[in-house]
């Protein structure tokens, strides 16, 4: 029981005998001047003493006042005196309208009592949820909104400690989050406790002083399944010492409000509602802590990223000048016929076009990739594409299946397009048996070209479809013996992208992967007919 309701019920106790008190005195003073008074002056008298009652003590006293004075009227005010009987019958027609309009009367009064105590209740809870809101929005970070909270709810519904309890991620135990009053025990605890129930059944329980528990029935009708269960129940008994309510937001349990204390908790029908509404409140501070960690680590996973993508960049500019003299030297060995100098020229050319991708990497992560977008024929791409891989293609066989007749035309820049396609027919040729042979394909899709590289490789899972697209990933059932650095792939989609076209991975009916990469179709310059 709160401070103010203890007032309210001291006051109404005291009522009882200040009314019988008023109600003799308005008696003897009324006797001392009988012979001069008339019944109509005595009701009023004894009518004034029963709504005085009424308003300062309740309901029953205004009854109990008015039944009293019902009895005093009628022996010592109606003749014959100090009997119950009336000698005349209009008398009767007096005391009934005396006591049912004390009784009525204390009716009324105590229903607009009661309608005054719901309204100051209801304006204590707008102003409750006016502080929670105002309590949340002056604190800056998610971990003190949270905290302030569950002030809050200690001090609205005073109790001796508010606790709000999260999972954490890395062994399922919950941990306090924030708390408010006079908490005890650990920060922590077991996966297996009673909160970790009431998360994962969405239910609420009471525990009593003496350990035992109360819990509320399950949402699908499910009984409880603690061995210490008692009836399901809300608060049903005295001996409640701690509340534990389910913290939910969208339909998923976020954590769990505890609220203890010393002696027991009672809580009325319009508190419990009121109690659900701060723990939606509760629910929202905890969604906000975890939207504001997961910003955290996003903010760190970008600077993290900016930062590999500087460091990648002035790496890859300063290996340029060594690669350059590495590359001279060999070319001079050569001349002079080292036997090894070609080796060496060859690895010279591989880490250039290592680095090259690195700076390109760079270039598209910073959004800084020069572009020369115009009129392309799909023919030429494809023909300087296979130009490009001619001495990693060797004798394999790559199947071209483009249409015949009006050739197709794509608005790109050509130098880009062609690094798309080859990186695509790179990836096909390093992950296929030799013997099988790769399609490449060209076909208009509406507003759109497509070029298809189609392999009978070993395939991607379907989980890693899209990660492949990720620089330095590889999949997992790739041959160590590839070589590359993981690059190909994110450099395409990356130059895809920055000339409006996508794109992805499909698998292959019969085994394989299947690329496709689209840019915006281009309608062919019309030329004017000779005169």
């Amino acid at each position: 029981m709160t401070r103010p309701e203890r007032t309210t019920a001291q006051r109404a106790l005291l009522a009882w005998p200040l009314s019988f008190l008023a109600l003799a005195a308005a008696a003897a003073a009324l006797f001392a001047v009988r012979p001069s008074v008339d019944k109509a002056h005595v009701a009023l008298v004894f009518l004034l003493v029963v709504l005085g009652g009424s308003a300062a003590g309740g309901r029953l006293l205004g009854i109990t006042l008015s039944i009293t004075a019902f009895a005093v009227f009628d022996f010592v005010f109606l003749p014959p005196y100090y009997t119950f009987a009336i000698r005349d019958p209009l008398d009767w027609l007096v005391l009934a309208a005396f006591l049912i309009t004390g009784i009525v009367a204390a009716q009324l009064l105590a229903r607009a009592d009661e309608r005054a105590e719901i309204a100051r209740r209801r304006a204590d809870e707008v102003q409750r949820i006016a502080m929670l809101g105002a309590e949340a929005l002056s604190v800056g970070r998610a971990e003190a909104a949270l905290a302030a909270v569950a002030r809050v709810i200690q001090s609205t519904l005073a109790v001796a400690c508010c606790e709000v309890l999260i999972q954490r991620a890395k062994d399922g135990a919950y941990e306090r989050a924030a708390a408010a009053g006079a908490c005890v025990g650990a920060a922590a605890v077991d996966a297996a406790s009673l909160a970790a129930w009431v998360a994962r059944a969405g239910a609420a329980a009471t525990e009593r002083a003496d350990r035992t528990t109360h819990l509320e029935p399950r949402a699908d009708g499910a009984e409880p399944a603690l061995a210490s269960a008692q009836a399901p129940a809300w608060l049903v008994d005295d001996d409640v010492r701690a509340l534990l309510v389910p913290l939910r937001v969208r339909d998923r349990i976020v954590g769990v409000l505890r609220v203890s204390h010393e002696a027991p908790i009672r809580l009325d029908p319009a508190q419990r509602q009121f109690l659900e509404a701060l723990a939606y409140y509760a629910a929202l501070g905890v969604e906000r802590v975890r939207l504001s960690a997961e910003a955290e680590r996003a903010e760190s996973f970008r600077q993290a990223g900016q930062l590999k993508d500087a460091l990648i960049a002035g790496v890859s500019h300063d290996l340029r000048t060594p690669l350059t003299t590495i590359k001279a030297l060999a070319h001079g060995l050569a001349v002079r016929g080292e036997a090894d100098a070609r080796s060496i020229e060859e690895e010279a050319d591989r880490l250039n076009r290592m680095v090259a991708d690195l700076l390109d990497l760079s270039r598209l992560n910073a959004g800084a990739m020069p572009l020369d977008i115009g009129f392309n024929v799909a023919d030429e791409i494809v023909g300087v594409a296979l130009q490009r891989i001619r001495g990693l293609r060797g004798d394999r066989t790559i199947e071209i299946d483009a249409p015949r007749g009006v050739p197709l035309a794509a608005r790109c820049d050509q130098v880009q397009a062609v690094r798309v396609l080859v990186n695509l027919l790179e990836n096909a040729l390093k992950y296929s048996p030799p013997e099988t042979p790769i399609t490449l394909s060209v076909r208009q899709r509406g507003d759109r070209i497509e070029f298809t590289v189609a392999d009978r490789g070993p395939g991607i899972p379907s989980e890693e479809r899209e990660r492949v697209f990720t620089p330095f990933y590889r999949p997992l059932n790739a041959r160590p013996d590839v070589g590359g650095a993981g690059l190909g792939l994110a450099i395409a989609r990356g130059m895809a992208d920055v000339q409006n076209g996508r794109v992805w991975m499909e698998p292959r009916d019969g085994g394989g992967s299947v690329f496709r990469f689209d840019l915006p179709l281009a309608e062919l310059p019309k030329l004017d007919a000779p005169a």
